[in-house]
């Protein structure tokens, strides 16, 4: 029987100005149907904006169903660009990440949190401060990070990729922000030897 996966998000889930096929969760579904693992079409429930208590009012308002065979979360780029303090995200964060733990049934090893990019190094950025916008996302990841490790759950950053090939047209979705199909691909196969090992599992 195929797995089940709820994706928990903002526009980085969603994959705001690309088609669903080219979302990094649905990108890493196919890579893992690819490797023998039956998987459904991720659920998710994610909108571009949304901040932590955002999301967590969506989650409320959506209701799913668990237990799910996998689930993932990113969030926290839009509670860094409204400026929010990194002891409101640690919060909400780690309220947000343990709901995503009950949706999994209470299986750490079932949840994967990917780290927020850094869209300070993209064209819509261009008149940013681009030092101050990463020290505050490497904050929220890093504390992100010191929360999973803390619980046992799986963190993959991203955030060096953004980093790398963020300003590139290709890597991008129209709108010069967000990320595009080919940048989800690198998130994605970044993810890859993890989602395996820990949907291999029977646990």
């Amino acid at each position: 029987m195929a797995r089940t996966w709820l994706a928990l998000g903002d526009s980085y889930t969603i994959g705001e100005g690309v088609a669903a096929e080219g979302r990094w969760p649905h990108q890493l579904a196919a890579l893992l149907r690819g490797r023998g693992i039956a998987m459904q079409e991720p659920r998710t429930i994610a909108t571009t904006g949304w901040t932590t208590d955002e999301l967590d009012a969506g989650i409320d308002a959506v209701a799913p169903d668990g237990p799910f065979d996998f689930v993932s979360l990113l969030i926290g780029v839009n509670n860094q660009y409204r400026g929010r303090s990194l002891e409101d995200y640690q919060q909400q964060f780690s309220a947000l990440l343990q709901r995503a733990l009950a949706f999994a049934g209470g299986r750490p090893a079932r949840v994967l949190v990917l780290s927020i990019p850094d869209w300070g190094v993209t064209p819509f950025a261009h008149d940013r401060d681009h030092a101050a916008i990463a020290g505050a996302l490497d904050g929220y990841n890093h504390a992100a990070q010191a929360i999973c490790n803390a619980l046992g759950i799986a963190y993959v950053d991203i955030t060096d990729l953004s980093r790398q090939h963020g300003a590139e047209a290709a890597m991008l979705a129209d709108d010069g922000l967000h990320p595009s199909a080919r940048m989800y691909a690198l998130w994605a196969q970044r993810a890859l030897p993890l989602a395996e090992r820990m949907l291999a599992s029977a646990a």
